[in-house]
């Protein structure tokens, strides 16, 4: 079951940056906790004008509720606001990069990432407590997988209501299920939301891809080709994670990203 609303667990981060400023202390102390200098896990945050939305991200990902230790890279891509500043303020991890672009920003997190384990994630979605042990578990007890891939839901940034993406999610859901049995499984697989180990992605020249296609599918692709395994969809309703529309909006809006996935259906 899909969430229809906004679950107050999420609603507590998704506030404007001034009020979110406030935290940043608390912040600081929850990632303290979790930092190791051989960390289990390396969490890479591309990030390019997010100041509006960076600290969002970074709260809910210090209140995890987990016993690996983990580190947090998030990728500064020629940011011209104050990026830059509310990472370094969070006690993360910042690394500039002034070649532009999100495939580049991934490899350059992936480049010094010292955990065994990347989850990728981005700068614009809030994750539950629950995120990171749900999606590293699956690779750590099962060698037979290369790559895990979660749920998402949106949030909202203009008059586009919360029930239509509820709809809309369980439309996504569906066509997933027909790429993963019928066509081609690494077309669920996203960005923000996505796991595999560090020495397997490597070992395929990284997030680096073709014309045309996309870092996130394509790394999939190349590891379930290079037989490090299949692919693993996790699904636990806790672990959905909210990311804002802010993508459907650039690409058209609602109604045209519906009548999109209603042609896939089709054909």
């Amino acid at each position: 079951m899909r969430p229809i609303s906004i679950p107050q667990s999420v609603l507590k981060y998704n506030k404007n940056s001034e009020l979110l400023k406030s935290a940043i202390p608390e912040i600081v102390q929850n990632f303290r906790k979790l930092y190791s200098k051989t960390p289990e896990i390396s969490i890479i945050i591309p990030a390019y004008n997010e100041e509006e939305n960076i600290l969002k991200t970074l709260y809910s990902l210090s209140r995890t509720n987990t016993n690996h230790n983990l580190e947090v890279i998030v990728v500064n891509n020629n940011s011209k606001d104050k990026t830059e500043e509310l990472i370094k303020l969070c006690g993360v991890i910042c690394v500039n990069e002034i070649r532009q672009g999100i495939t580049i920003a991934r490899n350059s997190g992936l480049a010094i990432a010292r955990g065994k384990y990347v989850i990728n994630a981005d700068a614009d979605t809030i994750y539950p407590e629950s995120w990171i042990d749900d999606m590293i578990s699956p690779l750590i007890s099962n060698l037979d997988i290369a790559l895990t891939y979660g749920r998402f839901s949106f949030i909202p940034l203009e008059k586009t209501s919360r029930f239509l993406y509820f709809l809309f999610e369980y439309m996504a859901d569906f066509n997933r299920v027909i790429n993963k049995s019928f066509k081609e499984e690494a077309l669920n697989v996203y960005g923000f939301n996505s796991a595999c180990r560090r020495q397997q992605c490597l070992d395929v020249d990284g997030f680096n891809h073709p014309d045309g296609t996309n870092e996130d599918g394509w790394l999939a692709m190349k590891l379930r080709d290079k037989g490090f395994g299949k692919l693993h969809w996790m699904t636990k309703e806790r672990s959905i994670v909210w990311t804002t529309d802010r993508k459907i909006l650039i690409d058209g809006g609602f109604k045209k990203a519906t009548i999109s996935r209603i042609k896939k259906y089709i054909s």
